[in-house]
């Protein structure tokens, strides 16, 4: 059979902004879950090949989506896994679906994720694709057994359901959890909480259950997903917090080298996920925040819950518990009403808040959200100050980069003989380990934009 070739859609770098997820968006779709970008396919089975836009909810859901599909016998279908975070997003899958049937004529195309939730009737009428499904309809067997054209539930009365995966059937390196679902809020920018429903959180014990089959399957670091991670635990019984979900997990996991988080929102971040950042050195000094804007107007204009001032509490409250922790962030340009000097305070906010991963993207209009009703800036404008926004955070990672030179780090492997530091910083290791292995080393230089590790060799007993 005929290999599937990757159909990354062009794409502004970095992960299109999403209102206060968790869930950072990518905006591309990639015929590959796995992390040398290859498609993986099981000896004697006709393929299943899954297309996944947006965020990494929707990847851990595209592994489940591919073993659900196989558990009910379906074969030599692509299951295109769409994202609603910006009309460009939901563009870009239609072509993508587009392409596919004419490079694959014979193959079932059938399309579910957070665009077909919320517009299912638009991609029932694609000739292209043969099934529509459900955001809640994707995660079960029974939907890939069925021969309706759509079964698309209504999501704001779904229940939270486990999308844990064996772990020799997770493709990644590292072990993406899904902790919480959907969204309470309502950005005036974003559709996801209709594509999602609000917001559920899974249980403690299943939890546990689940980090703990993940290290026993080999994986040395886990990450935390959801839609509005942060909101973890309000729909439980006695309302825990995040930084109580990631005590736990660490004290009943001790064997677990690694706990990341997925983007957290800046007013949600509690007392208890702060202390355990400056007592807990197995939870990552890499917060990626949810911000969007520096502006305060601009941040009201968005319903956002923080402001400008907030952010910078936060940083500085996390940096005095863990002096080297490292802050990526969300930022949209050119949100509507955007002056020239509100986008200045969003631009000078990178350097206050001395934050070092930008995910940019320039402000897309959703149709039906407050925000597209609002007076919009030139896509022209937009497009310069996401240039802008972008080139500063290039500077600022470059920077950090350069500050890791003579230091040591930590990675977990990826299958590309590359691998991450506990700050999050890509490296590449002067030596051959498997995906998934921890591997020491000591940082030498930069080439390409990834740092360089020497391994270091333990001492004789």
């Amino acid at each position: 059979m005929t290999d599937l070739t990757e159909v990354t859609p062009s794409r502004e770098r970095g992960r299109p902004a999403h209102s206060h997820s968790g869930a950072t968006h990518t905006g591309e779709g990639k015929i590959s879950t796995n992390d040398a970008g290859e498609t993986p396919a099981l000896p004697g089975e006709d393929r299943i090949d899954v297309v996944t836009f947006g965020c990494r909810l929707n990847a851990v859901e595209s592994e489940v989506m591919r073993e659900r599909a196989r558990d009910a016998g379906l074969t030599d279908a692509i299951l295109v896994n769409t994202c609603a975070v910006t009309a460009e997003a939901e563009r870009q899958a239609r072509q993508a679906v587009r392409r596919l049937r004419r490079t694959h004529p014979g193959r079932a195309i059938i399309v579910s994720g957070c665009a077909a939730q919320i517009d299912p009737a638009g991609w029932r009428a694609m000739a292209e694709v043969d099934r529509v499904l459900g955001n809640a309809e994707k995660l079960t067997a029974a939907a890939y057994l069925s021969t309706e054209r759509a079964a698309v539930g209504d999501i704001m009365t779904a229940p939270p359901t486990a999308v844990d995966l064996p772990p020799d059937r997770a493709s990644h390196s590292r072990a993406f959890v899904q902790a919480q679902n959907g969204c309470d809020h309502r950005c005036t920018f974003c559709v996801i909480p209709f594509g999602r429903g609000p917001s559920r959180s899974m249980p403690v014990g299943a939890l546990v259950s689940q980090v703990q089959a993940l290290v026993a399957g080999g994986f040395n670091e886990v990450v935390l997903t959801g839609v509005d991670l942060t909101a973890w635990g309000a729909d439980l019984p006695g309302r825990p917090s995040l930084g109580a979900l990631c005590r736990r997990l660490l004290r009943l996991v001790p064997e677990l080298p690694r706990l990341r988080l997925s983007s957290l929102d800046p007013v949600e971040v509690d007392d208890a996920l702060l202390d355990l950042l400056g007592d807990e050195a197995r939870l990552m000094p890499h917060f990626h925040l949810s911000i969007q804007a520096g502006d305060d107007l601009v941040l009201k204009r968005m319903k956002r819950r923080h402001q400008r001032d907030d952010v910078l509490r936060l940083v500085e409250r996390a940096r005095q518990q863990r002096p080297d922790i490292v802050f990526g962030a969300d930022l949209i340009a050119g949100f509507p009403t955007e002056t020239d000097a509100m986008f200045d305070n969003t631009l000078r906010l990178v350097d206050d808040a001395g934050l070092t991963w930008l995910h940019v993207f320039p402000y897309s209009a959703r149709q039906g959200t407050p925000a597209a009703r609002m007076p919009p800036v030139p896509g022209d404008v937009r497009r310069a100050r996401a240039a802008a926004l972008r080139a500063a955070g290039d500077r600022r990672a470059q920077a950090f980069l350069r500050s890791r030179i003579g230091t040591r780090a930590q990675l977990v492997m990826e299958r590309d003989g590359t691998g991450h530091s506990q700050h999050f910083a890509p490296v590449r290791p002067q030596v051959t380990a498997a995906a998934r292995a921890l591997v020491t080393v000591d940082i030498t230089g930069i080439e390409q934009g990834m740092l360089v590790g020497q391994p270091v060799l333990r001492e004789a007993a």
